[in-house]
């Protein structure tokens, strides 16, 4: 069963049982973050998990290059604000200040260099993952 006829299940039972009011999900809309805050937030929520992936929020809409250089040609972007990072490797110097670049399959199924300016972690490059 998928954890989202888990969740609905769950919720029935619970309108049934406790007289809860469900009603139909309202519209999403992007959280609103102070600048300070966001990227905080979002790095707690970082880590290499035990498939040895970094998970990890990132800035919608980063792109991601061929090489580890903004020079290179644009492979494609990451539309969501949460990606997984397969390694990372060291290329030009980029808005964040550092050289750490993190290499991911990108939302269009293409691999791309992300700079860790667009990844939101604590530390650059994050710990316990490996370098490509």
């Amino acid at each position: 069963m998928s954890a989202y006829r888990k969740i609905a299940l769950s919720l029935a039972g619970a309108a049934l049982c406790g007289g809860l009011t469900v009603a139909a999900p309202a519209q999403a809309t992007p959280a609103r973050h102070t600048a300070a805050a966001a990227p905080a937030a979002a790095a707690a929520e970082c880590g290499v998990r035990a498939d040895a992936r970094l998970w990890c929020g990132n800035r919608v809409g980063a792109k991601g290059y061929v090489h580890r250089s903004y020079g290179s040609g644009v492979r494609g972007t990451l539309t969501t604000g949460f990606s997984w990072f397969q390694c990372w490797g060291r290329g030009d110097t980029h808005l964040g200040g550092n050289n750490v670049w993190y290499w991911t399959k990108l939302d269009n199924g293409q691999w791309g260099n992300v700079p860790a300016a667009d990844v939101h972690t604590r530390v650059d490059p994050a710990p316990g993952l490996r370098e490509c």
